[in-house]
């Protein structure tokens, strides 16, 4: 018991009301910023809350916020050009979107950690109700610009649900957990893009149409609306207890100045994290050639709506499998990720050495007529072309899962990990942007898979470094320093700890 008390008091949260004693023992040089004192876990004696209020059940619920609102999102965007058959609009309001994503999210995690993570959560998840709904009026009014600035406003929201998303899902698992919270949270939120994926081919099934109707459109507005009101039912995470008893740390509402001085404090005690930033960077940049150099120029409308839900299922199975990888108990967390990474690497040189292939096939000249898309009815010549785009699915799904697991395997802080999850974020909309911007600028399509194949190539490569040198079996929390004064306040609370157990022994 001893020691299971020692880690919790290591990882309890600065918002106890008894902090204040804590500070009074350690002199006035030592202020408290997210260690509280040490206190007895206490849960809950009724059965549903108990129950509720477990990890798992709440990873679950921040799954269900962005299956309502990015997994619905990622429904219209797979089908390319956002539904339309010009994907100019689409594009210059994607580029507007990542690029003000890109920005924010660079300080997202100051910003998550001031607010807290559900307010923060739930302001990010109205962008997204905004963002379709421009795409209705764009149906009716043809007003370009309306859903250009709705593009960017969804950056802004955007960058702050996934960095609570990341710090949610990756603060609540214990070490040995996080392969699978990262799993359910992925499945639960591409239930949604599966789901409006089979709206749109129900929608869309007898349709000789090539854009998505105003009726989709408008119940997607409706599903995308309920997401903020799904943020308000989380618990607060300062009351959470992880299954192995301990305590999140929930970050001290610090001056924006030092939640600024934390920012840059984590790069230089923790520089390997620098080294994920190619794998970041590549992470969304694929998505421009996949939705709109492929699914969105080759196949009709009801086509391209079931291949992007055969997309966002094979993302649930593949989320599925390297979840389970990453948490092989009978492996060592170095081993695990070595596998992790090998199973990615292989999986990716598979997906674009196919998409190589068919490349060659196409140019944007050959596509500018109509009649020649691939209907699934021609299954002689649809089937390949289908199997491509599922494990192009299960590519993406990997590649973020390993991406957030390393993450994880960074830091267990809610702070750290606010500031982590901006970072991924901000480097991965950066990308995307620029991958928008090359697809808007016309460039031909064997370019834009070629760079989108060679930064993949340099992620896999940048993070060899950070698994071997980088990767330990557990996190320590000396690394784990984003305020002024937290080691000095580890120390603390471990020299008060130590005196607590020598009075009980």
């Amino acid at each position: 018991m001893a020691d299971e008390k020692h880690f919790d008091a290591a990882s309890s949260s600065s918002s106890d009301p008894n902090n204040a004693a804590l500070s009074s023992q350690g002199g006035s040089h030592f202020y408290p910023t997210t260690i509280a004192e040490v206190a007895p876990v206490e849960r809950s004696s009724n059965p549903v809350k108990r129950i509720y209020s477990k990890p798992v059940i709440q990873v679950a619920l921040v799954g269900m916020v962005c299956f309502l609102c990015p997994g619905l999102f990622n429904a219209i965007s797979g089908i390319g050009g956002g539904g339309q058959v010009n994907s100019d609009a689409s594009n210059k309001a994607a580029v507007a979107l990542y690029s003000t994503f890109s920005v924010v999210s660079f300080f997202a995690g100051t910003i998550h950690n001031k607010l807290g993570s559900r307010l923060t959560l739930g302001l990010g998840a109205t962008g997204y109700c905004l963002y379709i709904g421009s795409f209705l009026s764009y149906n009716i009014n043809q007003n370009q610009g309306f859903v250009i600035a709705a593009g960017a406003i969804l950056g802004v929201c955007a960058s702050l649900l996934w960095t609570a998303q990341g710090a949610l899902m990756l603060a609540y698992p214990t070490e040995s957990q996080k392969g699978t919270f990262i799993s359910v949270f992925w499945i639960i939120f591409n239930f949604g893009a599966v789901l409006g994926s089979a709206i749109q081919l129900g929608l869309t099934y007898n349709s000789t149409a090539n854009s998505v109707s105003n009726s989709t459109y408008a119940a997607f507005v409706v599903l995308t609306g309920l997401g903020a009101f799904v943020a308000a039912m989380l618990t607060d995470p300062a009351k959470m207890v992880r299954d192995d008893g301990t305590r999140i740390i929930v970050p001290a509402q610090t001056t924006w100045v030092k939640e600024l001085q934390g920012l840059f404090i984590l790069l230089k005690s923790d520089p390997w994290v620098v080294l994920l930033f190619p794998m970041f960077l590549a992470s969304n940049w694929f998505y421009t050639w996949q939705f709109n150099d492929y699914n969105g120029v080759l196949f009709t409308l009801r086509t391209r709506s079931l291949n992007n839900l055969l997309y966002w299922l094979s993302q649930m199975v593949g989320s599925l499998i390297i979840g389970q990888v990453l948490d092989n108990k009978r492996m060592s967390r170095r081993s695990r990720a070595w596998l992790g990474w090998s199973i990615v690497f292989l999986i990716m040189w598979a997906v674009w050495g196919g998409s190589y292939d068919v490349q060659k096939t196409y140019t944007r000249a050959t596509v500018l007529d109509e009649t020649t898309r691939i209907d699934f009815s021609d299954r002689s010549k649809y089937v390949g072309y289908c199997f491509l785009y599922i494990f192009s699915g299960v590519l993406d799904a990997v590649w973020q899962n390993l991406a957030y697991w390393l993450i994880g395997a960074c830091s267990n802080d809610l702070s750290k990990l606010g500031y982590l999850a901006g970072f991924y974020k901000s480097i991965q909309s950066a990308g995307a942007a620029g991958a928008f911007a090359m697809d808007n600028d016309k460039h031909p399509f064997m370019t834009n898979l070629a760079v989108t194949w060679g930064l993949c190539v340099a992620g896999m490569l940048f993070v060899i470094p950070v698994i071997a040198l980088r990767v330990k079996e557990h996190t320590d929390p000396l690394q784990e320093v984003t305020v002024p004064g937290r080691a000095e306040e580890i120390a603390k609370v471990d020299h008060l700890v130590d005196a607590a157990q020598e009075k009980h022994a």
